[in-house]
């Protein structure tokens, strides 16, 4: 998935940002908006998808301290780490149905 900033004006410092996620909507952008706006440092987060013809996806993030693209990094990471938990517990859930169900028959 490639990832480009719009750089803001010289105004501005790396710690409001808006990041572009080509090829990403509204699955990958409501789940990232949501781990990264829990963090404490995280003043603002939103995503917008521009047009469902263009297949991108624009997250802001603005920070009351740090750097927008440390917030990405992290949020990126714990939401992998969160999908691989999920799939884990799914999957030991479903061994367990079809172990019982194995018994009943």
């Amino acid at each position: 998935m490639p990832i480009t900033q719009l750089l803001g004006s010289k105004d501005t410092n790396e710690s409001c940002r808006t990041f572009i996620l080509q090829g990403e909507g509204h699955t990958l952008g409501n789940a990232l908006r949501c781990v990264i706006s829990g963090y404490p440092d995280v003043e603002f987060c939103a995503y917008t998808v521009t047009h469902p013809m263009e297949c991108s996806m624009h997250l802001r993030i603005q920070m009351r301290s740090g750097r927008a693209v440390d917030a990405l990094k992290r949020g990126l990471e714990d939401l992998a780490a969160l999908s691989d938990h999920i799939l884990d517990e799914f999957s030991r859930e479903k061994q367990n149905f079809d172990s019982k169900d194995e018994l009943s028959t």
